[in-house]
């Protein structure tokens, strides 16, 4: 299910103007990750850095080649019970049904009045195709801007009832931080739509939006009413997801990353790209552990299913962050 939905939902958004507040920065200065526990998944964090910033160490590795990606859907942000930008589409299908009477009888929009997602899942690709055409084309750039803008301002997740961009993860923030005060260059690497990430990644996690690598869908340059637009096409551009993301890496930076971050099959490839290439590297996969804070899920998951990345982790050494031993907190507003 993840896969076949991030192939046409990944496939385009635009974005948010969202600001929190929320602070990147350490609580503390003398340790620069407070929000995790002293474990090995922090000190492999913290030993990576200080390894590859040591001026004349043999690991030493140039400002301009410290580049670290993340995926965000479930690595940055809560996934579950579903994408957060699903989510967004099947609002949207219900906010629309008024000016289209016939879904009622029509599949799979039928299923997504009803809130039947065993049906809508049964649809398949092409039942997800029509709903993300619907709700995420035939528009310009600046309308579906104003459109996400306007639902996140209401929408709130089913479990915490909190807005979802503040469902970030506090220890993330830090260690996104923690990068770039030593130097490092930090990127979204994400299966969902690049427009929909964009204008909000910056306030929410300090990341530029040219700094933010994603999904997309065509756009066409035109003239109207005498000002120029971009108008939103139902068509692919790019899937950037799995065997993409390495793609994606290589045309929007040009640099091979010496750190990545994911949580599930979906980023296999990019910490098979980044840390499969001699020199110190650094591979993370954010180990989703904890129901009672959080979600516990991976292999059985339609979400974020961590299943051969898990198991490539162990040959490949890469740090698994267990969320239940080695987060203090989850939340920024748990801090409070």
């Amino acid at each position: 299910m993840k896969n076949k939905f991030l192939t046409v939902l990944a496939s385009a958004m635009l974005g948010v103007t969202v600001s929190f507040g929320w602070s990147f920065q350490a609580s503390a200065q003398n340790d620069p990750l407070p929000s995790w526990n002293d474990t090995s998944a922090k000190q492999a964090i913290v030993d990576f850095v200080g390894r590859v910033t040591k001026a004349g160490g043999p690991d030493f590795v140039a400002p301009a080649e410290r580049i670290a990606t993340f995926d965000n859907d479930g690595t940055l942000w809560v996934e579950q019970p579903m994408y957060v930008q699903m989510a967004f589409a099947l609002d949207r299908v219900k906010a629309l049904a008024p000016l289209h009477p016939e879904w009622k009888d029509t599949q799979p929009f039928k299923a997504v009045l009803e809130g039947d997602m065993k049906t809508l899942a049964e649809s398949g690709e092409r039942g997800l195709v029509e709903v993300i055409m619907v709700t995420h084309a035939g528009m310009t750039t600046s309308e579906f801007a104003k459109i996400v803008t306007d639902w996140l301002a209401t929408a709130r997740d089913p479990r915490f009832k909190r807005p979802h961009t503040e469902l970030v993860y506090q220890p993330m923030l830090e260690v996104l931080a923690y990068l770039r005060a030593n130097g490092f260059k930090t990127f979204i690497v994400s299966g969902g739509g690049v427009e929909f990430m964009r204008p909000w990644a910056e306030r929410v996690y300090g990341i530029p939006p040219e700094q933010v690598i994603g999904s997309s869908i065509k756009t066409k340059f035109q003239i109207t009413d005498g000002s120029p637009v971009l108008f939103r096409l139902p068509e692919v551009n790019f899937i950037d997801d799995k065997a993409g993301k390495p793609i994606g890496i290589n045309e929007a930076i040009g640099r091979r990353p010496i750190a990545a971050f994911g949580n599930s099959d979906g980023d296999l490839q990019m910490l098979q790209w980044t840390t499969l290439s001699g020199g110190v590297r650094l591979g993370v996969i954010v180990h989703h552990t904890d129901a009672e804070r959080e979600y516990a899920y991976d292999r059985q998951s339609h979400f974020g299913h961590l299943d051969v990345a898990l198991d490539a982790a162990a040959v490949n050494k890469w740090t698994v962050v267990d969320m239940k031993k080695d987060w203090k907190v989850i939340f920024p507003f748990e801090k409070r």
